[in-house]
């Protein structure tokens, strides 16, 4: 049983960010598969940080869903249950990335508004 959420989130972050680490890549899409779909392909495909937000929300309601509708006695159902805490653990700490990114923009933009404070340009 692969971790499917947090591979498809490791690919995605590698897009968003610009990693050009093959061996990476190519791990986590060897644990993937060839059988892609719904939002762990979209995860996996993500191209800006609230595309993986979003889509890492839909994975995480499908994982729900699925530890749900499993047998509490079944071999599989820890690990299931580990696989929803450590997701939801991965889905605040892309919060806090998409937080402090939008934390940084704000404060380059105050940095830029002192600077034409302290060095007016007329236009």
């Amino acid at each position: 049983m692969a971790c499917e959420e947090l591979e498809a989130l490791r690919l995605g972050l590698m897009n968003v960010l610009g990693s050009e680490d093959e061996s990476v890549r190519q791990h986590a899409e060897q644990e993937l598969g060839d059988d892609l779909s719904g939002p762990i392909e979209a995860l996996s495909e993500a191209g800006s940080l609230s595309d993986i937000q979003r889509h890492l929300d839909a994975a995480l309601v499908d994982l729900e869903e699925e530890v749900a509708a499993a047998d509490p006695e079944a071999e599989e159902y820890d690990y299931l249950r580990g696989r929803l805490v450590a997701v939801r653990s991965a889905e605040r700490s892309v919060a806090r990335l998409a937080d402090q990114g939008e934390s940084l923009l704000d404060g380059f933009g105050e940095a830029h508004h002192t600077l034409h404070e302290a060095f007016p340009v007329d236009g």
